[in-house]
């Protein structure tokens, strides 16, 4: 089976989404789950996240709650969004990247809308998890150290946002991005064909300057 990496952030309601359906992978590909720290992605890239702009924040609540409604995946808005996603990533590290731990983690934080920043919820999390001693192991500097490497590694590849699949080297980014991911495994020449390798040299017209037009 073909080796894939899965970027994501607990922060991420479309890496949730996509979360739901990385077992159509299964038989195709080996999913190795890579836990990042999305704000270190959009502090390299200069770019913001879809909820710090106001009207795009509502329409990306909205699309998130009718996809998951339209298909039957359990969604349930987090008390504030963003949130610190720290904790649950490096509990996902301290747990070995385990599939079942992830889709855990992510039930209690989208599935059910848990605010894991509550001394009960986290608790009942790591209990479930069976990792009576979650805070200990969160804090060792080689699971930090392996959040910060895991971040690095993924910007030097390229990855500008998640959930990001990366197949052969190439990126493909964002939930919407899943079926794109699964053609290229039945095809890999699907990114060699004249038109998609003329979109590599596509010429720059103009460049935005901040502030420009107003």
């Amino acid at each position: 089976m073909k080796p894939v990496r899965w970027y994501f952030d607990f922060v991420s309601p479309f890496a949730y989404l996509q979360s739901t359906r990385l077992a159509e992978f299964d038989g195709t590909a080996a999913i190795e789950p890579v836990p990042v720290l999305f704000a270190g992605l959009l502090n390299h890239w200069g770019t913001t996240g879809p909820a710090e702009l106001g009207p795009k924040r509502l329409w990306t609540y909205r699309f998130c709650q009718w996809l998951a409604d339209s298909r039957g995946i359990p969604f349930v808005m987090p008390p504030a969004h963003p949130f610190n996603p720290i904790r649950p990533l490096r509990l996902a590290i301290a747990a070995g990247c385990d599939r079942a731990a992830i889709d855990t983690i992510y039930r209690f934080l989208w599935g059910e809308g848990r605010d894991l920043d509550d001394p009960a919820t986290w608790r009942a999390l790591t209990d479930e998890l069976g990792m009576a001693d979650a805070d200990a192991q969160i804090a060792d500097p080689t699971v930090k150290d392996r959040l910060r490497g895991n971040t690095d590694a993924a910007i030097a590849r390229g990855v500008f946002g998640v959930p990001t699949l990366e197949v052969d080297g190439e990126l493909f980014w964002g939930m919407d991005g899943t079926d794109f991911a699964r053609a290229y495994l039945d095809d890999p020449d699907l990114l060699s064909t004249p038109a998609m390798a003329r979109l590599s040299d596509v010429p720059t017209g103009v460049s935005r300057r901040p502030g420009a037009g107003r």
